[in-house]
């Protein structure tokens, strides 16, 4: 009986799987490499074929920027080229470059509205020939989350919408409900303490908002490095105090 009983629940959760995006769970994931980070996500890393969300902790431009460099340093570890759909032309060439996108690999493409960015995504999306395909955003409606959540099931490709904005009030639209498959959120720390005067590697808060079929987590991390690739942050769980108090002061 167990073992009948065990077959069932397995055909069911196939069905289901396959009414949820069963493409998407075959095309695999993209690992982080940390340990502690791939174990929260399911199948151990960013799954491929899904839509992913990120946005700063706060409504400056510093936390938002750092947003963009953790998906650029994400998009470095894919093949092929990577598709950057913006209304605002504010990319620094050189922070792409040591996130490890090299700006030869990225195709940039301008648009008036971001009625238009979404299109352009949902095109790249379901061209299927891209490494990824990142769309900066203010709003994300959910209608036009689904779409490119649907495009990217269909090709097995990345798609990262990262949300910008340039007033508070346009922040709060985060907290709304899309059919992404994951939401982030990164926040600016205090860099590395060095042991001679000096700036060391930067750090950031990064906290998995919502993951579907995991749990939320945080981490501190030091940032991409020339490879794309972060590291958890040495003695952080020693630092869970200082960590509360930055967030209070960054998003409360």
């Amino acid at each position: 009986m167990t073992a009948a009983r065990d077959r069932v629940i397995s055909d069911l959760r196939d069905r289901i799987a396959s009414f949820e995006g069963g493409a998407a769970r075959k095309a695999g994931c993209l690992a982080f490499g940390v340990p502690e980070i791939d174990a929260v996500l399911p199948g151990g890393g960013l799954a491929y074929g899904a839509l992913h969300e990120f946005a700063g902790g706060g409504s400056g431009t510093v936390d938002g920027a750092a947003a963009a460099l953790f998906v650029a340093g994400i998009a470095a570890r894919t093949k092929g080229q990577i598709l950057w759909c913006l209304t605002r032309p504010d990319l620094f060439f050189p922070a792409l470059a040591q996130a490890g996108l090299h700006p030869d690999r990225v195709v940039f493409a301008e648009a008036d509205k971001e009625e238009d960015v979404l299109a352009t995504m949902e095109e790249g999306l379901g061209y299927g020939g891209l490494g990824a395909v990142v769309g900066e955003i203010v709003r994300l409606p959910m209608v036009a989350s689904r779409r490119l959540q649907l495009a990217a099931e269909k090709t097995g490709t990345l798609g990262f919408a990262v949300r910008r904005w340039r007033r508070q009030t346009e922040a709060s639209d985060f907290g709304q409900p899309t059919a992404s498959t994951s939401r982030w959120r990164v926040s600016v720390l205090p860099s590395d303490e060095l042991p001679v005067p000096g700036v060391g590697r930067p750090r950031w808060l990064l906290e998995l908002m919502r993951v579907k079929a995991g749990e939320c987590a945080e981490f501190i991390v030091g940032a991409c490095d020339a490879t794309g690739r972060i590291h958890l942050s040495p003695g952080s769980r020693d630092r869970e105090d200082q960590t509360d108090g930055w967030r209070r002061r960054i998003v409360g």
